[in-house]
């Protein structure tokens, strides 16, 4: 298990299963390198654009789900490892997912 994927799987233990294994595909998909928190918003960026391309099909709950809770731990994340650099980071996030 790489060390994005310990750091989610310790903090969401105690989220439903069939979110976190949604969570944790996007973060699979994400190539290893950088830090933590942006491989968490890359993922989020992954779940997100599954969902653009779902459109209102119900399946795209979960989907949207994944992307609210890897956008959170993106934050969390951020805050941990470099709490000078949340605003920044922040701010980068909304303008990647707008673009």
């Amino acid at each position: 298990m790489n060390t994005a994927a310990a750091w989610m799987a310790a903090r969401t233990a105690g989220a439903p299963a069939a979110l976190r294994a949604r969570a944790e595909e996007y973060l699979g998909q994400v190539p290893e390198g950088g830090t933590t928190a942006a491989r968490l918003a890359a993922a989020a960026r992954l779940a997100l654009g599954a969902v653009l391309v779902q459109g209102q099909e119900r399946s795209a709950a979960l989907d949207l789900l994944a992307a609210d809770s890897l956008v959170t731990l993106a934050l969390l994340s951020q805050a941990e490892e470099a709490p000078a650099e949340l605003e920044r980071f922040a701010a980068d996030l909304v303008h990647a997912t707008a673009a």
